[in-house]
């Protein structure tokens, strides 16, 4: 059997046209003849044409009739029907057009006509899948391309984020932990609606490496205070508050640099407004309530969480139940209301990210001053 051949149903419930019809065509293409279009719909059972030749007048169910059963059907959508007809007249072939025919044939048809009608149907066809097949080939590429960028550019996050956490050497998993933290209440939020308008366009993905940086300006703090075994006095404290500024300048520049601006507007917001409050007494600039970045806001609540339950050098870790206690308590003032009661249904998965993710506790000097 020659498989390279195109296969064509012909449905007519004239006999003597079948018979011509099929006569004509067989020698170039794989024909079903079909005398009525039951018969049509049992063929497509157990074969799948590359066109449908469709008489128009017809019993039980006539040609109209049956494309517009054709077009309904997702399986047979896509193949191309020409009418066969006796009629000739302009609003017949609009209607035959209006319900998805591809062209139309007059009857009595001539056999070059005929082969020529469905050559030129045919070759559009797969032109038609030519083109697809291409957009398909370049969405492949562009995917995989895309796919490639992100694996970059997530490696040099991580890598970035990796050397902030070993200068402070006292933080061990601190930047992976407070990324899972960060999914546990994003997926709180999306559960529950909370800021469901400004969440609603955000990558998650993309924000949740973003999440990584939010200490980069910690590159730029001495490691005599990034690593000092004791706690800081206060003008260690203003220095290493520093480092949000820093962050926000090392971002800015990357920003002049870069295209791809969605990861990195929400990394200067997480880098820049962490440790604002929302009564307005945070640093660096003292924003207030929602004037906040929404990332901000988010970021706070996880990495105050994660140096409550740590271990430093000039104090034990706080438990799970007393550092939600601090932190609930500070809805209102150091943090956004809204967004603690989704971190109160988040707090088990906070819990079982504190439990199971080790932590390597060393010497700190991580802020956990909330006052």
């Amino acid at each position: 059997m020659d498989n390279t051949r195109h296969t064509i149903i012909l449905v007519d419930d004239n006999i003597s046209n079948l018979t011509q019809g099929k006569n004509i065509l067989q020698s170039y293409y794989k024909v079903y003849p079909a005398p009525s279009a039951a018969k049509l719909f049992k063929t497509l059972e157990n074969v799948t044409p590359d066109l449908i030749l469709l008489d128009i007048r017809m019993p039980e169910m006539n040609g109209y009739e049956a494309i517009k059963k054709l077009k309904a059907d997702p399986r047979y959508t896509d193949i191309p029907v020409i009418f066969l007809t006796a009629l000739d007249d302009e609003e017949s072939e609009m209607e035959g057009f209006d319900l998805g025919a591809a062209d139309y044939i007059t009857k009595p048809f001539s056999a070059s006509l005929l082969l020529r009608r469905i050559a030129k149907e045919l070759l559009i066809v797969q032109q038609k899948r030519d083109l697809q097949n291409y957009a398909n080939y370049l969405e492949n590429m562009v995917r995989e391309k895309t796919a490639a960028i992100f694996n970059l550019q997530n490696t040099v996050r991580s890598t970035v984020a990796d050397m902030v956490e070993l200068r402070d050497n006292s933080t061990g998993g601190h930047i992976s932990r407070t990324q899972l933290y960060m999914k546990a209440l994003m997926d709180e939020l999306a559960r529950c609606g909370v800021y469901s308008d400004e969440i609603e366009d955000w990558n998650m993905d993309i924000f949740l490496q973003s999440a990584q940086l939010h200490d980069i300006g910690k590159v730029a703090i001495t490691d005599l205070i990034l690593n000092k075994p004791d706690k800081l006095t206060r003008d260690e404290f203003e220095i290493i508050k520093t480092h949000v500024s820093a962050g926000v300048e090392a971002v800015e520049k990357i920003m002049r640099h870069e295209t791809e601006q969605a990861f990195l507007r929400h990394a200067l917001f997480v880098a820049g407004t962490h440790h604002e409050k929302w009564d307005g007494t945070g640093y660096p600039t003292g924003l207030k309530g929602r004037d906040i970045p929404l990332e901000g806001r988010l970021m706070a609540i996880v990495d105050v969480y994660d140096a409550l339950v740590s271990e430093r050098p000039y104090k034990s870790a706080f438990t799970h139940e007393e550092a939600c206690r601090i932190i609930e308590d500070g809805a209102g003032t150091h943090f956004d209301p809204a967004l603690i009661d989704a971190f109160r249904n988040a707090k088990d998965e906070f819990e079982r990210v504190t439990l199971e993710v080790e932590r390597q506790p060393q010497g700190s000097a991580e802020l956990i001053s909330i006052d």
